[in-house]
């Protein structure tokens, strides 16, 4: 049962939310930025006083399915109970038997949240649970077969994709009528996974799988951000569990083609592969000029991101393959070339230094601008400008 519970925590991302950066292990103090202000998660350890220590099996359930802690108090939904009220019970009483099992952490204090006036009323969750919550487990699609069901409750349910891959309104409530387009998560834009994903070539079920179980795909990029997290989690549960809900994004994803377009898969990918710039002859951006983007990519990016295997430990993805690179605004990108991309000792995914310290403004500005224009079929990003100020002054803000 706690072994089963771990697998389920891991699938969650529980431990990821509810542990501060050089924190105990599930004892909270995690800051959420949410649309009505900053949340802080809570102490999930069996501690008596300042954890859940005394909450029955009954009242994890309740927490779980109804957004409603211990004492009957309306619970933010930072804790994504609109997707948890999904999971059966079973997993949610092997999820207790794995928290009630950790070590019991006792907290001395807990910032206090800094939210929007109207939020500082538990009451007013209320109304948004009228408004946005519908509770009730997973209903499987009898149209589909066991493996994309499975897929389809842990993505739905514990998982919680759509948390982050879902725009929500400015009440915090997910646009389901929008489902993976698209979100926003610690100032990372999370992509669209569905059939609007700005990937250049269709995710197949094996790339997924391989992405969200190494953090990896040569043909599509390296996690960052967030969802590093989430794929270090990911690397340690049922690798059919993370077979399930690539098969699920996968159908999800899956684009409407024409039955006149001849274009085969294999010459996308060569005709991509030739634009990403792995040789001398790659073209310059699009008017043929050589402004100072071209420069600086020329001066800090060329050495990595033309030599092809030359460099194995970088790993570098053919850039019009990217994401980043083609995603509908350019924060991913920025986040990259300002901070790099540094694995922990466990990772499988790619290296790359940051520039944020060598570059300023107006040089990042210049140089994504450039790699968009030239690795890129997409229209230019609208305000790159004002996202990498923004950026910059939030990292500086956090320190």
């Amino acid at each position: 049962m706690v072994a089963k519970g771990a697998q389920l925590a891991a699938l969650g991302n529980c431990g990821t939310c509810h542990t501060a950066e050089g924190g105990k292990p599930y004892a909270g103090g995690r800051a959420l930025q949410t649309p009505v202000g900053v949340i802080y998660s809570t102490n999930i350890t069996p501690d008596a006083e300042t954890g859940i220590g005394r909450w029955t099996e009954s009242d994890f359930l309740r927490a779980m399915h109804e957004g409603i802690d211990r004492d009957g108090r309306e619970l933010y939904p930072a804790f994504p109970y609109d997707h948890f009220t999904k999971v059966y019970d079973d997993d949610v009483r092997a999820l207790y038997a794995f928290v009630m099992t950790r070590a019991p952490v006792r907290v001395a204090s807990r910032p206090r949240n800094d939210v929007k006036l109207f939020a500082k009323f538990r009451s007013s969750i209320v109304i948004w649970k009228t408004l946005h919550f519908r509770p009730g487990r997973f209903v499987a699609d009898a149209t589909k077969d066991a493996q994309w069901n499975r897929g389809a409750y842990l993505a739905e349910g514990l998982a919680h994709c759509g948390a982050c891959h879902t725009p929500r309104n400015v009440f915090g409530a997910k646009q389901d009528q929008r489902a993976y387009d698209g979100g926003d998560i610690d100032e990372w834009l999370a992509p669209a996974i569905n059939a609007q994903s700005p990937a250049p070539l269709p995710w197949t079920a094996d790339q997924l799988f391989r992405y969200l179980r190494d953090g990896h795909d040569p043909s599509h990029g390296t996690a960052t951000g967030p969802m590093r997290d989430v794929v270090r989690n990911l690397a340690t549960v049922s690798a059919d569990d993370v077979r399930a809900i690539a098969v699920y994004f996968a159908a999800r994803m899956q684009r409407t083609r024409s039955p006149s377009d001849s274009t085969s898969l294999s010459s996308e990918r060569q005709e991509f592969s030739a634009v990403a710039g792995q040789g001398k002859d790659a073209p310059h951006a699009r008017d043929g000029s050589v402004d100072i983007g071209a420069v600086i990519f020329e001066g800090a990016c060329a050495t990595c991101h033309y030599a092809g295997t030359g460099l194995l430990a970088t790993k570098p993805v053919p850039l019009a393959l990217t994401t980043s690179v083609n995603a509908a605004d350019p924060r991913n990108l920025i986040h990259i070339v300002q901070n790099g991309i540094w694995p922990e000792r466990s990772d499988k995914g790619a290296l790359m230094p940051g520039f944020g310290a060598e570059l300023t403004d107006d040089q990042v500005i210049a140089l994504v601008n450039y790699v968009r224009a030239r690795f890129s079929r997409q229209p230019p990003w609208r305000d790159a400008a004002n996202d990498v100020r923004s950026l910059r002054a939030a990292s500086e803000d956090k320190k």
